[in-house]
């Protein structure tokens, strides 16, 4: 039996860590974690990213950065994670993954291994690791969702998109029922949509799955968020007073302000054999 792995000695002191997930691509997600951590460094806290998605990752490319190393070189053991790490707007320290390696979808326990030695010496100089899941539920995204603290669920209005959160929440709590999960709608017009979207997961995890959830408020749809992709800058730099800008300082300040939540700040365990529940019908609809 494959034991767990806890990078960080006991007494040590650790990051807060946050991983932020969605299950259905494109709804912001990157965008959500890159912003939330410039304005959480902006409060004066000591702020990393790990772009967790590790075969196709863009977090590089949505800072305009061009790092010399990538996660493919710290998992091979060719570099220590020290030599990968890039600073990005407000220091943040950036731990990119690689691009177009495919073998790096599925982690084999060596790889494990080194990445939580690496993030391990990592969150002792942070306040705030933020990790950048893959879209999905493969083995690396659950492992990583179960590493972290807490987990952040960035969804939309879209049906499939909500659909896809519950999916989520289902396989969180199948695997780790106490896990806290925290909800975030992305692009909503306003406030009520938001919350009606947030209303809707809410309901159906408390009806199918008798747990709760978080919310942790909405990013409204913003025109400024696109012009700030396309020029590779947070839009909380390039247009601090714009409408999604104020709702990512209102969510960092919120974050924040949260208790410490208790134990290690990262525990990864190796992928081993776990419950993959399915999507069963009647849930779905009812959520949708």
């Amino acid at each position: 039996m494959t034991a767990d792995l806890q990078p960080v000695e006991p007494g040590v002191r650790s990051a807060s860590t946050i991983a932020v997930t969605s299950g259905k691509g494109g709804v912001g997600k990157t965008s959500v974690v890159v912003n939330l951590a410039v304005a959480l460094a902006r409060l004066r806290n000591r702020v990393g990213i790990l772009d967790a998605d590790f075969g196709l990752g863009n977090v590089d490319v949505l800072l305009g950065l061009a790092p010399d190393g990538h996660m493919g070189h710290l998992l091979a053991g060719e570099k220590d994670i020290e030599e990968i790490i890039v600073r990005g707007p407000n220091n943040v320290q950036i731990i990119p993954a690689s691009s177009g390696l495919r073998e790096l979808t599925a982690l084999t326990e060596p790889q494990w291994l080194r990445l939580a030695e690496g993030l391990g010496r990592v969150c002792q100089q942070l306040d705030f690791l933020l990790i950048d899941t893959a879209a999905g539920v493969s083995d690396n995204v659950v492992e990583l969702l179960l590493s972290a603290q807490r987990v952040l669920v960035v969804t939309s209005l879209e049906p499939s998109a909500m659909v896809d959160a519950y999916a989520m929440v289902k396989v969180l709590t199948t695997t780790d029922p106490a896990k806290e999960v925290a909800v975030l709608v992305n692009g909503a017009r306003d406030a009520s949509e938001a919350e009606l979207v947030f209303r809707q997961l809410e309901l159906a995890t408390s009806r199918f799955l008798k747990r709760d959830l978080r919310y942790f408020g909405f990013v409204p749809f913003d025109p400024a968020v696109r012009e700030a992709v396309l020029l590779q800058r947070p839009i909380v730099d390039h247009r601090p007073q714009s409408p999604a800008s104020r709702c990512f300082r209102m969510l960092a300040s919120r974050i924040a302000g949260l208790a410490p939540v208790g134990g290690p700040g990262l525990r990864l365990v190796p992928p081993g054999t776990r419950p993959r529940p399915g999507r069963a019908g009647a849930e779905v609809e009812w959520c949708a």
